[in-house]
């Protein structure tokens, strides 16, 4: 399977094609990797738009900024009305004072509070206090660690990598500049990111009584909440893209295998058909399936069905057509034979007038078979267009009427239908059948006798009759004489004249239509047969 060899001289070649179509069926379905990377690629442009939380950080930042304003500015008033003193009738901030109230203020807080003098000297930090010996400066511990130390390093390595691939927006402003607007009487705002990624906000607002600037107040936050918000939410998202991620390739294999196998089998059932492998297709499990492909598998199937009915019908007409063509072609070689062998001028003329008349039968046989397997073709070529029957058979008859008849037979229609009849249809080929079974009606019909055109209509077709008063069918031949190459002629009539196809030509043509023809006697009460009938039913035009 997947490979086709044909004789090309005395070598035999491999068509390329199937060989690529089999050696690709080992590998993943193209169809599962366009299905997984167009859903993974949605899933991964949603996600990498999540992640991108600028706006919510900034949010943030701004909510922080407005905390650690109203802090200082308490701060500031608390330092402007509690550590004040006078030195040479001059307000000054009380060292001691400013710094226990500093460092009670910011236990509740986290956050580190600096005092700077107009000269930009740092005057208070809260960081630090007097000692026996010096300035100590303390520092807060980190809260112990509870996770373990791989869970420890799988999470810094997750927060190291994601502050790569996702940097932060580093904000940065001058803390002099901040500070002077401090001693302006005015707010400052420091933000700061720092090479590990973490961030640092101040804000500096000025520490005044009665309105004179002492000293300029720069609160800072260093706790990183708002870095550790961020990442959180990115986390969160990043464990449910994973959840979401799994969901999804699981459910994109599983619709890429419902479309991409029952595709293959389709593909290798109908090279298996062309390479002659199977005579027909059938796959039961696609056949059943309710959706396109399912559709498709049974429109393969009928095709396939189609296709092997015409080609068992083209090699049983060559069959017909060779036995046909053989038998005149017999009697003109025995002819022929015969002539060369006779003196007597009157014999030889008899055997000439034989060849004579089979060749005209072999033309006449050759132009009904060539309009026979021309006929499926302009059928399925031409286009239908609106016919009105009942007009076009009444002209019909009164040409067959007027024409001249030596025989003395009389041709009339019968319009069962007021109004005009229209259906859809190729006009020629339909005369073509029409005259078909008229002229078979005034083969089988007596001298002087009566051809009967009959057309009504009711609710689902319209049906057209053809009658005579002739002997009537054979007991039996009803549905054979539509058969291809069959002969019943009347007593009396030269062998020959007839191909044996016009009927086997109007059956074909009427289903074309999208109708039926069929054949049967006109008897009376007693059963006796009074002549043959033609029925011919046609659908309306809608």
């Amino acid at each position: 399977m997947g490979r086709f060899r044909h004789k090309n001289g005395n070598k035999s070649v491999v068509n390329p094609v199937l060989v690529g179509r089999a050696k690709t069926r080992s590998y993943v379905s193209p169809i599962t990797r366009r299905i997984l990377a167009i859903n993974i690629l949605a899933l991964l442009l949603l996600v990498a738009g999540l992640l991108y939380v600028g706006q919510y950080r900034k949010g943030l930042i701004d909510n922080e900024i407005a905390a650690l304003n109203i802090q200082a500015e308490l701060f500031a008033a608390a330092l402007g009305e509690a550590a004040v003193g006078s030195k040479d009738s001059d307000q000054v901030l009380v060292v001691e004072g400013a710094n226990q109230i500093l460092r009670r203020m910011v236990l509740t807080t986290g956050t580190i509070a600096q005092i700077f003098k107009p000269n930009g000297d740092l005057l208070i930090d809260s960081r630090s206090y007097r000692g026996p010996t010096g300035n100590v400066e303390v520092t807060d511990l980190p809260p112990p660690k509870l996770k373990s130390i791989l869970k420890d390093k799988l999470y810094n390595f997750f927060r190291n990598a994601l502050r790569i691939l996702l940097p932060n927006i580093k904000m940065v402003s001058d803390e002099k500049t901040a500070k002077n607007l401090a001693f302006k009487g005015e707010h400052g705002i420091v933000i700061k990111t720092f090479s590990n990624g973490k961030l640092s906000l101040s804000v500096a607002v000025p520490v005044q009584r009665y309105k004179k600037v002492l000293g300029a107040l720069l609160l800072t936050n260093n706790n990183n909440k708002i870095d550790e918000s961020v990442f959180q939410i990115r986390l969160d998202i990043l464990k449910i893209f994973s959840l979401v991620l799994l969901v999804t390739i699981l459910l994109s294999i599983y619709l890429a295998g419902s479309i991409a196998r029952p595709l293959r089998k389709l593909a290798i059932a109908t090279e298996d058909i062309r390479t002659g492998q199977a005579r027909h297709y059938a796959i039961s499990d696609i056949l059943l399936r309710k959706d396109e492909i399912g559709e498709l598998g049974t429109m393969l199937n009928d095709m396939t069905e189609a296709l092997w009915v015409r080609m068992e019908a083209i090699e049983r007409f060559a069959a017909d057509v060779a036995h046909e063509i053989k038998n005149p072609l017999t009697s003109i070689k025995s002819a022929v034979e015969t002539v060369g062998c006779v003196d007597d001028p009157f014999q030889q003329k008899k055997l000439m007038a034989i060849v004579i008349d089979d060749i005209e039968r072999l033309d006449r046989l050759i132009t009904d078979i060539s309009d026979a397997s021309r006929l499926d073709a302009e059928l399925s070529r031409k286009k239908m267009m609106p016919i009105k029957l009942n007009i076009l058979l009444d002209k019909l008859v009164e040409l067959y009427g007027e024409t001249s008849n030596t025989r003395g037979i009389q041709f009339k229609f019968v319009n069962m239908v007021d109004d005009p009849i229209l259906i859809q249809g190729i006009e020629e080929r339909l005369l073509q059948v029409f005259r078909n079974l008229i002229n078979n009606a005034i083969s089988f019909s007596p001298d002087n006798g009566v051809i009967l055109l009959i057309i009504c209509l009711d609710d689902l077709s319209i049906k057209i009759y053809v009658e005579d008063d002739g002997p009537g069918l054979k007991p039996g031949s009803e549905k054979i004489i539509f058969n291809r190459f069959y002969k019943e002629r009347p007593d009396g009539e030269k062998f020959g004249i007839h191909s044996g196809l016009g009927l086997s030509i109007s059956k074909q043509i009427v289903r074309a239509h999208g109708g039926e023809v069929w054949a049967k006697n006109i008897q009376d009460t007693a059963g006796k047969i009074l002549g043959a009938r033609f029925i011919i039913e046609l659908s309306k035009a809608e």
